[in-house]
């Protein structure tokens, strides 16, 4: 009985170590690619959203950006073919998608987006936490890439 209970206790213990390495990420995995962001400043024209920069990548998740009529701005997201990011979605009104312009790699998703009238859009992606092997134990989690764009009325 004490052999059963000291295997029991190891199995245990190697599989809280495997699962919690699978929401462990690396420096190179973590999303971001060579996009780097500064803090968001806030828009003059609309206060509770930032002045859209030219391109948003992983880091930007969660924050709000202003987008004047005419502007685009482009989205990048750099993945891995083991973690790949589903194409970015759009939900609700202002923005047009354009031509991204740019090569993508295995996992990647880029798009880009014009503003072509007053409203607020919401971009989404998301990818698996944990890289798919058939060899490893899986697991169901997402990381959630959101950001909203206002274009302001002029």
């Amino acid at each position: 009985m004490r052999r059963t209970t000291h295997t029991r206790t190891i199995a245990l213990a190697a599989l809280t170590l495997l699962l919690a390495g699978c929401g462990a990420q690396s420096g190179g995995d973590a999303g971001g690619g060579g996009t780097v962001s500064s803090s968001p400043t806030p828009s003059p024209s609309h206060p509770s959203c930032a002045t859209a920069k030219g391109e948003l990548g992983a880091a930007d998740t969660g924050h709000t950006y202003c987008l004047a009529p005419g502007e685009t701005i482009r989205v990048s997201l750099d993945g891995t073919t083991r973690r790949p990011w589903t194409p970015v979605k759009t939900a609700g009104t202002g923005l047009e998608a354009t031509n991204s312009g740019i090569v993508l790699q295995p996992g990647d998703a880029s798009a880009a987006y014009r503003a072509v009238s007053a409203g607020t859009v919401r971009l989404t992606s998301s990818r698996p936490l944990c890289p798919s092997d058939p060899a490893r134990v899986s697991c169901d989690g997402l990381q959630e890439w959101t950001v909203t764009v206002v274009v302001p009325k002029t």
